[in-house]
């Protein structure tokens, strides 16, 4: 698969049982997809708090895969009505924790699309978040100055 550059654009919204934390963000990435797989890549910038770390996303029919590396290392599995466990790896330590997914809408083409993901965040199964995400991946239009 070719990747090609693209603008990736997030809409995180996190809810810890005690409020609602939205985060938009907007950055350039790297993005392929052929024949229902492809992936998503890009760089954390201080913003996030994730400076040098290496966000991919991995998309094939059966979930979508969160891979960090860098500053901050997990690999987060998501899958429709499944639960899997993640190191979530910091400078500070190890941890485990779990990811329930409650949906994920791939509307994804070789141009770009849209990728919406729910999902609860546990730890020691102990709920600490709901969360949302909501990808918009498009072309960069290299013909405009």
């Amino acid at each position: 698969m070719n990747m090609k550059d693209v603008i990736i654009s997030i809409k995180g919204l996190q809810n810890d049982g005690e409020g609602d934390n939205e985060v938009e963000l907007v950055t350039d990435g790297k993005f392929a997809f052929e024949n229902g797989e492809g992936e998503l890549s890009y760089m954390e910038s201080e913003l996030t708090g994730l400076e040098g770390t290496k966000t991919s996303f991995t998309i094939s029919p059966m979930g979508v895969v969160l891979t960090r590396e860098g500053s901050l290392n997990s690999r987060m599995i998501f899958e429709k009505g499944r639960k899997h466990e993640f190191l979530y790896d910091t400078p500070f330590g190890s941890t485990t924790m779990g990811v329930d997914t409650k949906n994920i809408k791939v509307n994804l083409d070789e141009h770009g699309g849209e990728l919406d993901i729910e999902y609860v965040v546990d730890f020691q199964h102990a709920v600490v978040g709901y969360n949302t995400f909501k990808i918009n991946v498009s072309e960069q239009n290299k013909g405009s100055v």
